[in-house]
């Protein structure tokens, strides 16, 4: 029988996740978390194959549930379904340890090849990832800046792209503000920039926000 768990604060998309893999795998049982400290409580409880993972939760992010995962199951394959283009999380979260990596607007059958890959003891690398990995993204100009940030940097990035003020984002994250404007300060100086201004600027030229 085969064990999948898929962690994603959406019930509809893990209804829709769970269609697709009930209709493709004859015996399976699929388990759902909703959050990232539940998911993590769910893999001790029912021991998975492998885990469906999104970066979005509203506890702990994916990215940090991904550390957990490696930490107490290093073996444990796990396929990360995001939002995100690849071209925005996709090197990040193959060198943090996960087995692949899929955007949730790829076709349904990716999804099944990428897990059937998964099982098997393979990781699932599309032909457009495995170049920016093989070229190491590190020593692009383009991705220098954003490349260099730490997990939670590039949490924070993101969030202050996006318009928030350090306070909404220590709310968000759980974290002080004076936690949050140290994080704002170590951006500002690996990615050589002044202000608020050029990261949102930085982050519309490469699509990074809306």
């Amino acid at each position: 029988m085969r064990n999948i768990l898929l962690i994603d604060d959406h019930a509809v998309v893990r209804k829709g996740l769970k269609s697709i893999l009930e209709e493709e795998f004859i015996d399976i049982t699929v388990n759902e978390a909703g959050t990232g400290l539940d998911g993590i409580n769910q893999i001790q409880a029912c021991q998975p194959e492998a885990v469906v993972l999104d970066i979005s939760l509203p506890d702990i992010n994916g990215l940090e549930v991904l550390k957990r995962i490696r930490m107490d199951w290093p073996k444990l394959p796990v396929l990360i379904l995001s939002v995100y283009g690849e071209d925005q999380y996709g090197v990040r979260v193959m060198r943090s340890g996960a087995s692949g990596y899929l955007a949730k607007s790829s076709a349904p059958e990716l999804l099944v090849t990428a897990l059937k890959k998964l099982i098997g003891g393979q990781k699932y690398i599309s032909p457009e990832l495995a170049e920016r990995l093989a070229f190491n993204p590190l020593k692009s100009p383009d991705d220098l800046s954003v490349e260099c940030l730490s997990d939670r940097e590039y949490q924070v990035f993101r969030k202050l792209a996006a318009g928030k003020t350090v306070t909404e984002i220590s709310r968000e994250l759980h974290l002080s503000v004076k936690t949050i404007s140290t994080h704002r300060h170590h951006i500002l100086n690996k990615m050589d920039m002044h202000t608020n201004a050029d990261m949102v600027s930085y982050a519309q030229v490469r699509g990074m926000v809306d």
